[in-house]
């Protein structure tokens, strides 16, 4: 019995994004089914903040189709738009009395399908090249180079001899030069004091 294949959508998903599913769905219901140059119109002039990102997750699908499955974005239409509930962050707030006030601040999940239009087959991504490993040294090049190495003239041994002490005895044998005698200073004379004696009373 044959099968007939489905044709496997092109996908794109953004998880947590800080934004309320409500909020999220609107948006989501506006391109849901159209082409993807009449979506992309759509979201750049639609002035809701969750359009921002829905339009990045548009985009990451056309790019998935493009590179992954060599398709024409253009070509595309969205086959699924759908928005989840995620985790809900909670906060609190201070208020009068010294009560508080609950603050929630809701995440969500945006997916986007891509299809090709009648229902033709997308096909299936190329798979990844296997990444070469490095090559070893065939072990017939490694026994020579181990071989080479036994064979190899062995250095002469070093004489375990102390070496001798010549640079002392050569200090010692080259006779030291005679210091000069300084020149002495010559004594000079005293002056001579011009101061009379006072006559004695």
């Amino acid at each position: 019995m044959a099968v007939a294949e489905k044709p496997a959508p092109v996908r794109a998903e953004a998880k947590y994004v800080r934004t309320a599913p409500r909020k999220a769905q609107l948006v989501a219901e506006q391109i849901r089914g159209r082409p993807v140059p009449e979506a992309r119109a759509i979201l750049a002039f639609m002035t809701r903040d969750a359009a921002r990102d829905v339009e990045k997750v548009l985009a990451s699908a056309v790019a998935n189709a493009e590179a992954n499955h060599g398709l024409v974005g253009e070509e595309l239409y969205i086959s699924l738009a759908t928005v989840g509930a995620g985790p809900t962050i909670k906060r609190w707030r201070a208020r009068a009395r010294g009560r508080v006030a609950r603050i929630k601040k809701r995440t969500c999940h945006i997916t986007i399908a891509l299809a090709l239009p009648e229902g033709a087959v997308i096909p299936s991504p190329a798979p990844a090249e296997p990444e070469a490993k490095p090559q070893r040294a065939p072990r017939k090049k490694a026994a020579e180079a181990a071989e080479a190495v036994e064979t190899a003239p062995t250095p002469p041994a070093k004489s375990e001899e102390k070496p001798k002490r010549t640079a002392r005895k050569k200090a010692a044998e080259v006779p030291k030069a005679k210091a000069k005698p300084k020149p002495k200073a010559e004594a000079k004379p005293k002056p001579k004091t011009t101061r009379k004696k006072k006559e004695s009373s």
